[in-house]
């Protein structure tokens, strides 16, 4: 099972809470996580893009780096890990995305990847005037297919006269192109953004909610699989998911307890504000999960444990059909990535092989 960790590009990383670590985004603070992510073997990190957050008492993610910018610093300091950022496709052209992201492969020699953000939450495009109006939202995956299309022709062709609904492309050129495949990922939940997925991605992030329950998990690789199926193409499945990890169980769980004493119910429900606007949301779609979430300061997958609980439920989720590999995020993140790197994953029976290599 590959690991990957998401990088806290935004304040206060995945925890919408005012009791939960608090902190602000920096290149030291990513680099020092990146840095332990390639010490201790795992395969790849990612950042996100958000341009506004939730506002509220934590301020979450009122504070973000952007990520190509980040990335490209990333990979001038690294040799190993593989790195991907993320676009949010209503900001960036594809011609030029597409010769930002050839900028990186040289940096990384080879190790970059490209995260397509559709866009859910409207006020990060209004607030700039690129938001294209409701009709978007039963359109933004069609639109990305073109966003992607376009991509891969200049990559692999280093011209595009693509001519789509959204975007026109005459004797476009980039050059150089990539020394190897830029990888592409995508993380729709709906039934729609799957089958974008499987079209046109080599991941697609899946979610599920709850603590401990790694069972919840299958159902959505079995999605994905069935999109693949439909398609004729393969697509990989990354869980995100969140650890919490302390010496015993009831350590661990005393940390999640008081986190959500100090949830913060003024930025979840401006966030879901935001996601009700797409009145037409499927249940398992993001947005969707999102509405139907417990108020908590996080609705992903919580392993929250000793680090024996933890890595045994991390090996139970290795056994899961169709799932390739999990994306990580903590509660505190250097303290997090060490508990990871020396006490949970040299108990890991999926992980062998890298403790091995080390």
């Amino acid at each position: 099972m590959d690991i990957g960790v998401f990088l806290p590009i935004g304040n206060n990383g995945w925890l919408i809470s005012t009791t939960s670590p608090q902190f602000m985004p920096s290149f030291d603070l990513n680099r020092a996580v990146t840095e332990k992510a390639e010490k201790y073997g795992f395969e790849f990190a990612l950042s996100m893009i958000k341009l506004r957050g939730f506002g509220g008492p934590s301020e979450y993610w009122d504070h973000n780096l952007e990520s190509f910018t980040l990335m490209a610093g990333l990979a001038a300091v690294t040799t190993r890990i593989k790195l991907f950022a993320s676009v949010a496709v209503l900001t960036i052209p594809p011609a030029v995305l597409a010769r930002m992201a050839v900028t990186i492969d040289s940096i990384s020699h080879g190790r970059f990847g490209v995260n397509i953000v559709s866009g859910w939450q409207k006020a990060e495009y209004e607030q700039m005037g690129t938001w294209p109006g409701e009709e978007y939202f039963s359109k933004r995956y069609e639109y990305c297919s073109e966003y992607v299309r376009v991509m891969k022709d200049l990559w692999a062709e280093g011209r595009s006269d693509f001519k789509g609904e959204y975007f026109q492309m005459t004797d476009c050129r980039v050059s150089p192109r990539p020394t190897r495949k830029i990888e592409v990922i995508s993380a729709g939940q709906s039934a729609r953004g799957m089958r974008f997925a499987a079209e046109y991605a080599d991941y697609n992030f899946i979610s599920a909610g709850g603590i401990n329950d790694v069972t919840k998990v299958a159902p959505h690789t079995e999605r994905l699989m069935a999109a693949n199926a439909t398609a004729g193409a393969h697509c990989d499945a990354m869980l995100l998911m969140m650890i919490i990890a302390d010496e015993t169980d009831e350590a661990a769980m005393a940390k999640w307890d008081h986190y959500v004493d100090g949830t913060d119910l003024e930025a979840l429900a401006w966030r879901d504000a935001q996601a009700a606007a797409d009145v037409k949301a499927e249940a398992h779609s993001t947005v969707g999960r999102m509405v139907r979430s417990d108020r908590v300061p996080t609705n992903m997958l919580r392993l929250i444990g000793s680090y024996e609980t933890i890595a045994t439920h991390m090996d139970m989720l290795a056994e899961t059909p169709g799932l390739r590999g999990v994306m990580l995020t903590f509660d505190d993140y250097l303290i997090g990535m060490e508990q990871f790197g020396t006490r949970i994953q040299p108990l890991m029976k999926s992980r062998q092989h890298v403790m091995k290599a080390a």
